[in-house]
């Protein structure tokens, strides 16, 4: 089976999105998320520029060999815009493969391992009752697990705060807007929001919260410390992760469990995490880790050392990765949790899938593929629209920190 064409959906239906189509000369099509957030348009342009053309002509069931191709071959390797595209690529060919097989994409995995892929939703507020609402709101749609983010006194914006508590979009500006950060203030503040928590929700939920790498490894230790009473099911990217050594400081302080790699982009980005056991979640997704070749990869070394996925799933992945990851989710031995922010109508309009929320777990549908579809009349409505995510600065003295 030949693929004859290939081409790159960009569409806006609330947030960018980019998307690869490869058609063969079988009739079957395939689709895969190409989107990374506030550098949209650099995908696409690596997709265009320099990957369609090497794929004209090429076998699409011999997945393998392309991912190879394309990783080994550009001699440029990694990075986030290179292993996208590499994705889109890989995903959507998956999802031809399966269709030419007649199954679901998770039985070419190796079928299920489990019934369902439990997942988490994003909860926030601008202070702690606005949160603790939020989270008990969460928890009457079916949630077993929430993330919870709050408003910290006196800092003005906070990563993980949105108007719109349901569909959080962190991309707000054209060019990119500034936040403030005091270190001080959300390490007094963060145990606060989960001793509220616990007393209002009681201890049948999991909780989780996001660091969003902005602390020191003592820091986070710190941090991890004293929410050991609350029994955190993951503490998440507390630090900057280009030193993998750093977490063994963090390691050293708490018991709190500790999950990271939504930015990571290969195995090699967390190597030493997994092998020195620093960590207990492995978030690496579809979209930025090399799609579902290289993520298998990933999963596989992971296991060995008893550490369990834990894909980031935000509003910037669109549904075609969500639907590729509950496949991988459903088939993966060591399997975590999901994370699962709902896309809006819009979104789902343009993006049809078969995979449904149920009681706390996403199901991936039976539908030959991934189960998800474009719709490109609808798409072409929703121009790109050019949106950066956030600066962050520190409040005292407006150093530029990580966001």
């Amino acid at each position: 089976m030949k693929i004859t064409d290939a081409k790159v959906i960009i569409c806006s239906p609330g947030r960018n999105f980019v998307t690869l189509k490869i058609y063969t000369d079988e009739g079957l099509t395939g689709i895969g998320d190409a989107t990374l957030n506030g550098r949209e348009l650099a995908v696409a342009s690596y997709l265009t520029d320099h990957v369609i053309p090497c794929l004209i002509g090429r076998d699409a069931h011999q997945i393998e060999d392309i991912w190879q191709y394309l990783y080994r071959g550009a001699y440029w390797r990694r990075g986030p815009v290179t292993m996208s595209a590499i994705a889109a690529v890989d995903t959507a060919l998956w999802d031809i493969k399966a269709k030419a097989a007649n199954m679901p994409l998770y039985q070419l995995l190796g079928g299920k391992s489990r019934n369902g892929v439990m997942v988490y939703g994003h909860a926030n507020g601008g202070d702690i009752e606005e949160t603790v609402d939020e989270v008990l709101r969460y928890a009457s749609l079916g949630y077993k697990a929430i993330r919870a983010q709050a408003g910290v006194p006196g800092l003005k914006k906070v990563y993980g705060v949105s108007k719109d508590s349901m569909f959080y979009e962190p991309a707000d500006g054209s060019l990119p807007s500034e936040h403030d950060w005091s270190t001080e203030r959300y390490l007094d503040h963060a145990p606060k929001l989960f001793d509220r928590l616990r007393d209002k929700l009681g201890w049948e939920h999991h909780l989780l919260h996001d660091v969003h790498h902005r602390l020191t490894p003592i820091e986070a230790g710190r941090l991890g410390k004293s929410l050991e009473p609350y029994r955190l099911f993951w503490m998440e990217d507390p630090t900057a992760a280009e030193n993998q050594d750093a977490f063994r400081l963090i390691r050293e302080h708490t018991v709190t469990p500790i999950a990271v790699g939504e930015v990571f982009n290969t195995i090699w980005d967390c190597k030493e995490l997994i092998e020195k056991q620093y960590i207990d979640y492995i978030r690496a997704t579809v979209v930025h880790a090399g799609g579902i070749t290289h993520l298998r990869r990933i999963a596989d070394l992971a296991a060995m050392y008893q550490v369990r996925t834990g894909c980031h799933g935000a509003t910037d992945l669109s549904p075609v990765c969500m639907g590729a990851a509950l496949h991988f989710d459903t088939w993966v031995p060591n399997f975590g949790i999901q994370e699962y922010m709902r896309h809006t109508e819009e979104t789902d309009a343009v993006f049809p899938h078969d995979y449904r929320f149920e009681d706390g777990f996403l199901h991936a549908g039976e539908t030959p593929g991934h189960g998800v579809d474009i719709d490109e009349a609808l798409a072409a409505k929703y121009p790109y629209q050019r949106a950066f995510l956030p600066v962050n600065r520190l409040a005292h003295d407006g150093t530029l920190c990580n966001w």
